[in-house]
């Protein structure tokens, strides 16, 4: 781990940066749209369009890399968000707000593209799972790490939203002085729906509804906060919850689900999550219960993602695993662009708990679907199974393959060794 560190800290202290800015951006809007006065339809679009940026980025990104290349596209892209940032406060209107955030999904998943290109590019076979989980705590900790600079100003101010325009803007200076360009890829042509549906029912309809539920708390918690009457230090403390819950349940959920039916396990972390949610929605008078609530639902959604995945590709052959994943990601990104848009209606009609609501409906929902599914197909050996890869439901193309790639390896190593014993 240090090794990598070594020789990568200049790119993941540019990653950290860009993470700080975005984590910022994003809770900020919310506590910003209340002081505005935005209608909670008009911040659930606002929320959904930075979704559709992201899908749309994340398909477009490599296509631009192979013709200008690594460096222009990240820089160009880097200051569009430099822009838009500083745009937020100087004209507060909800539907240039979701102009602006389908500008900003959009660039911010280019910047991940390249980065994550240059990140895989900079490992060995050696190391790229130790790589691959250094990036994953440094989104996480970039993300948490946000939520505290939220308190160092006053977000009906200017100020906060020229922070995270200098933090992008400096995140360029380590990883453009610390690398070179590596050379274009192609994009990886999707599954289409029929073909996914058809290999794992549970994985699209599952990544689906999982899309749904992370886009909801990702983009409407911050909403959630300032209409159920948080101080601005408790929705810092009560955003943080999530993701403090992914990185803490992430590995070790991928731990048992190399030594269980996956399937079983998708249904159990759903409950929990929807149990959580459950919680939230019951007792959301109690500060202490919705940040428990955050806690389990932020630890079970994003590994539910790595986990329909692996399931997917414990039916698929090795050279069809990057299209699958391709699919998948599009249809979690579908999902994504939803989440924020239902969950301001169920909101509009049960008032803030309907965030809880909509996020326990849709992992209760994926629970009882994988329980039907495993009424359907029996269970795939252990043996016939390929490791877990974590991956958050915020990586990019590149890092998911880059991700199956290692878990396929490590599984592969582990035949050899217990063939030869």
């Amino acid at each position: 781990m240090l090794q990598v560190l070594g020789t990568s800290w200049a790119l993941l202290l540019g990653l950290m940066l860009l993470m700080l800015g975005n984590g910022l951006q994003g809770t900020l809007l919310g506590v910003r749209g209340e002081i505005e006065g935005f209608s909670t339809f008009e911040m659930s679009l606002v929320m959904s369009a930075y979704f559709a940026g992201f899908l749309g980025g994340s398909r477009l990104a490599p296509e631009m890399i192979r013709r200008v290349g690594h460096v222009r596209v990240f820089a160009a892209l880097g200051s569009f968000i430099s822009a838009v940032l500083i745009l937020y406060p100087a004209y507060p209107n909800p539907w240039a707000w979701s102009i602006e955030r389908v500008i900003i999904g959009f660039c911010f998943s280019g910047v991940y593209v390249t980065a994550e290109s240059w990140l895989n590019n900079a490992a060995s076979n050696e190391n790229r799972g130790k790589s691959l989980a250094l990036y994953m705590i440094v989104q996480v900790l970039g993300i948490m790490a946000a939520q505290g600079i939220l308190l160092l100003g006053d977000p009906a101010g200017f100020i906060l939203f020229i922070v995270p325009s200098i933090l992008v803007s400096i995140s360029f200076a380590p990883i453009l002085l610390s690398i070179s360009p590596t050379p274009a890829f192609e994009t990886t042509r999707p599954m289409s729906l029929k073909e996914l549906f058809q290999t794992s029912p549970l994985s699209l309809v599952g990544v689906f509804l999982v899309g749904g539920a992370f886009s909801a708390q990702f983009g409407m918690a911050a909403v959630f906060g300032t209409q159920a009457g948080l101080t601005l230090p408790q929705i810092s403390l009560f955003i943080t919850m999530f993701y403090l819950g992914a990185v803490l349940s992430l590995f070790p959920l991928g731990w048992l689900s190399d030594r269980m039916d996956r399937r079983l396990l998708i249904a159990i972390e759903a409950i929990i999550g929807g149990v959580g949610a459950g919680i939230g929605w019951m007792l959301g008078e109690s500060y202490v219960a919705l940040l428990v609530a955050a806690l389990f639902i932020g630890g079970m959604t994003n590994p539910l993602y790595s986990l329909l995945l692996a399931y997917l590709n414990d039916l698929l052959e090795h050279d069809q695993m990057a299209a699958g994943s391709a699919g998948m990601m599009f249809v979690n990104g579908l999902g994504a662009i939803g989440g924020p848009i239902l969950t301001g209606y169920a909101m509009t009609l049960a008032g803030p708990g309907g965030f809880f609501l909509f996020i326990a409906v849709l992992l209760l929902a994926t629970a009882g679907y994988a329980f039907y599914r495993m009424t359907q197909r029996p269970s795939v050996a252990s043996e016939d199974t390929g490791a877990y890869a974590p991956v958050f439901m915020s990586s990019t193309p590149v890092a998911v393959e880059a991700a199956q790639e290692w878990a396929y390896e490590v599984a592969e190593e582990a035949a050899a060794e217990e063939s030869e014993t």
